[in-house]
């Protein structure tokens, strides 16, 4: 068998954007020829599907799948709601979800494993259909208590919760919707920085209405205003769901969230923007 080196796989990976072991398999069912070896790639739909990598992909699916004590939340994106919406974009993200439960034992986030599994059926259906498409996160947990899942049928959300505790299967439910409507950043105020209270909390002090308080009158004012904070961005102490007159920490005490994520399809991530720009 020819000898390929390393030059030769990364000179034709800058030609056709294939990946590694595929320009590595080229160049050995080639025997070195470099270019026969861009032209197996094209042949075989690789360097097609390499090009369109680039592309803008907003669209897509969130996928939701249980199995046991085991749960897996991914997203799976595409360039067109039209293709997000085929039997094909579909069938791949149900089987990359599939594969999730069934290939991996670990708890949390499996996207980059998971994603270099599944490259080359992300690939054929690339270069079948002509749109870029990738897996951008996948989720595993498992847990000793329960995990339910939320996927909303209009605008492409995805929820995930774990609990301990005396939960029901509807309240349970209950709990992802009210993640869903209501987007809580915590659990609890026990969950919330300590440099966010501090901050939020110099901010109130620094108004001109709390100016000349006595100390231990500005504490209780302070006090109030983030209790009135803990209301807007924590999971137990926001109006309930179903009753905005009370919380879940006030209808289900017995119940521990252990935690939560709430997606959006194609929802700009943390340090996306700040990636684009310097590019």
């Amino acid at each position: 068998m020819v000898q390929i080196s390393a030059k030769q796989v990364s000179e034709l990976r800058q030609k056709t954007g294939a990946g590694m072991m595929e320009c590595k398999k080229a160049l050995v069912a080639c025997e070195g020829d470099l270019e026969a070896s861009i032209d197996y790639l094209r042949k075989s739909g690789i360097a097609k599907a390499a090009k369109k990598a680039g592309r803008s992909t907003t669209q897509g699916k969130l996928v939701a799948r249980s199995q046991g004590n085991t749960t897996v939340l991914l997203e799976m994106l595409c360039e067109t709601d039209f293709v997000a919406k085929t039997s094909e974009f579909i069938e791949l993200s149900n089987n990359i979800a599939d594969k999730a439960l069934s290939e991996f034992k670990v708890d949390g986030d499996i996207a980059a494993p998971l994603g270099e599994m599944v490259l080359d059926d992300i690939k054929v259906l690339i270069s079948k259909i002509g749109e870029n498409m990738h897996l951008r996160r996948a989720l595993r947990w498992n847990t000793n208590g329960q995990i339910g899942t939320y996927l909303h049928t209009g605008v492409p959300y995805g929820v995930m919760v774990e609990v301990e505790g005396e939960c029901s299967p509807e309240l349970l439910n209950n709990i992802c919707l009210h993640v869903c409507a209501s987007n809580p950043t915590y659990i609890s105020p026990a969950d919330v920085p300590a440099e966010f209270i501090a901050k939020e909390r110099e901010i109130a002090a620094a108004t001109p209405e709390l100016q000349g308080k006595p100390a231990a009158m500005l504490e209780n004012i302070l006090k109030g205003k983030m209790n009135k904070i803990y209301k807007e961005i924590c999971l137990m102490n926001q109006p309930w769901i179903d009753d905005e007159k009370t919380t879940l920490a006030a209808i289900a005490p017995a119940v521990k969230v252990k935690r939560f994520v709430r997606w959006l399809v194609g929802e700009e991530l943390p340090g996306e923007k700040e990636d684009s720009q310097e590019e």
